[in-house]
């Protein structure tokens, strides 16, 4: 299975959120369209049927990738200099 980049899945997430808000304060068609289409989105790169279950799994993505990344920049012990490149 393929696995979204998490800087576009962090991306989408924002989008979202921002135009939930915005429809929110103030409902508009074309706010309305895009938050639909960007809700498609999510579910279809998290692969699920749910905007809600897309949320639940991209925040899951985010923590995995963030523990990774905690990882991966561990130091080498000499001079703390991070070993990401």
């Amino acid at each position: 299975m393929l696995v979204p980049d998490p800087k576009v899945v962090r991306t989408l997430l924002t989008r979202y959120a921002s135009l939930k808000i915005a429809q929110a304060e103030r409902e508009r068609a074309e706010t309305a369209r895009e938050l639909e289409d960007v809700s498609y989105t999510l579910c279809v790169m998290m692969g699920t049927t749910s905007v809600h279950d897309a949320i639940a799994r991209a925040d899951a993505l985010l923590l995995a990738s963030g523990r990774t990344a905690d990882v991966t920049t561990d130091t080498d012990g000499d001079n703390e200099l991070s070993l990401a490149v």
